[in-house]
């Protein structure tokens, strides 16, 4: 009789613990990657097909405040009025390796006349509420895996992707391939002289005195 009701009793904690935490119902962690965009725009003067006097100096003071990085996007909107400028930005632009967009982002607010706005885009890329240990490890009798599965290899991935507009859409890649490219590697591989190829000696140790 002991054992009949005791078991359940015992069993009535754990289930009850069970049921807290966060719910890990498959092998697909429930916190995956969350990728924000951002947009900071920074209007300049010109002057007839250029920048403004100054205005460079401006430009690249604030690009250096936004510490621009691989990854981020920058573009020109110009209103409609032509290409203003985009020599100039593009040469400050690529001080830090960055090539301009073709196509500028839908900002808020008109562009003044007389001035040509520089768009720069960035996106993070970050995994909320991790980690996450709400559920506590025993024994769990709702088919759930721990409340903080998956979150430390998709943090990392977050962390670690250069670009995160990868996680979004992917890169396409090429719809050809250059076989002299995809077989560099198993050239270059076939051409280096074995690393025994022989003419290579022992050097003799204090005790023994000539070649072995």
């Amino acid at each position: 009789m002991f054992t009949r009701f005791a078991l359940p009793l015992l069993m009535a904690p754990a289930l009850l613990l069970g049921g807290c935490g966060t719910y890990n119902g498959g092998m697909d962690s429930v916190y995956q990657p969350v990728v924000q965009r951002s947009d900071y725009v920074f209007d300049l003067n010109t002057a007839g097909y250029g920048l403004a006097e100054g205005e460079t100096d401006r430009l690249s003071g604030w690009l250096a405040s936004m510490k621009l990085r691989y990854g981020d996007h920058i573009a020109i909107d110009d209103g409609g009025d032509g290409s203003t400028g985009r020599a100039q930005v593009a040469a400050e632009a690529g001080r830090y390796g960055v090539v301009l967009s073709d196509r500028a982002p839908v900002t808020v607010g008109q562009i003044a006349p007389g001035t040509v706005r520089v768009v720069v885009t960035r996106t993070e890329a970050t995994v909320p509420n991790c980690p996450d240990y709400s559920r506590t490890y025993q024994p769990d009798y709702s088919a759930s895996t721990t409340s903080n599965y998956g979150c430390a290899n998709n943090s990392n991935l977050a962390a670690m992707v250069a670009d995160p507009n990868d996680l979004v859409r992917g890169q396409p890649g090429s719809p050809t391939s250059d076989p002299s490219t995809s077989t560099k590697a198993v050239r270059a591989l076939r051409a280096a002289p074995p690393s025994g190829g022989g003419g290579t000696t022992l050097k003799s140790d204090s005790a023994g005195g000539g070649s072995k």
